[in-house]
Parts: C-alpha cells; sequence; structure tokens
C-alpha cells in the first residue's frame, strides 16, 4: 500500500515537472504564454528584489487661522420695582445666590395738610 502511494506521488510529480512542447502558432497562444511565464517568474524573481521605500514627507504645522468670536449678549435687565400709587414691590436677591423674592413697600402715608393762606 506505501508503495503505490509512493510510485503514485512520484509519477504525479514527474507529469507535473516535465516540459509540455509550447505551440504558439497564434497570437493568442502568444500572449497566454508570455502572462504565464510572467505569473511564474514572480515566484522566483520576489525574493531577491529589494523592497524601495519613499522616504515620508517632512511634518510642517502652520499656526491656525485667527478667528473672532463676538462677545455672548448681555442679557436683557430684570425690572426690579413695579411702581403702585399706594406703594411698590421690589425685588430682592440675585437669583444664583439668593432666591429672588418680591416685597412689599407700601407709600409712606401722606403728611399733614399745608397751612391754610394767611390773609
Amino acid at each position: 500500500m506505501r508503495t503505490t502511494m509512493v510510485v503514485g506521488l512520484v509519477t504525479l510529480v514527474l507529469l507535473g515537472v516535465s516540459a509540455v512542447p509550447a505551440h504558439a502558432s497564434a497570437a493568442v497562444d502568444a500572449a497566454l504564454a508570455l502572462g504565464a511565464f510572467a505569473v511564474f517568474n514572480q515566484l522566483f524573481v520576489w525574493p531577491f528584489v529589494r523592497p524601495a521605500y519613499a522616504v515620508p514627507p517632512p511634518v510642517v504645522y502652520s499656526a491656525p487661522p485667527a478667528v473672532y468670536a463676538a462677545p455672548p449678549p448681555t442679557p436683557p435687565e430684570i425690572r426690579r420695582e413695579v411702581v403702585y400709587p399706594n406703594g411698590r414691590h421690589v425685588l430682592l436677591g440675585d437669583g444664583v445666590t439668593v432666591a429672588y423674592q418680591w416685597v412689599w413697600v407700601p407709600n409712606p402715608p401722606a403728611g399733614p395738610p399745608p397751612p391754610p393762606p394767611r390773609r
């Protein structure tokens, strides 16, 4: 059994290595033969060819362009006083560190009437 396998393997290798006559009678046959040579040539030439490396370009950094950013708009003013005929509401606090609080402040009482004019 082993002898049969060895004989079969040797026969297969000899058939694969044996030269087959090339009949390049037409242009297509010549092209196929040259194509086969080009593919076969790569197997033996490639290990002996030095690879060529390109030099990387120098690293250059340019300054980023100057950019102007407008300041954000100021928030609208808060009305801190609401005035009525008999008093006013006053808003206390800033809303961040101290909570807002509306406080009623009455107007001071009217003073005494002016003295009557002299005759």
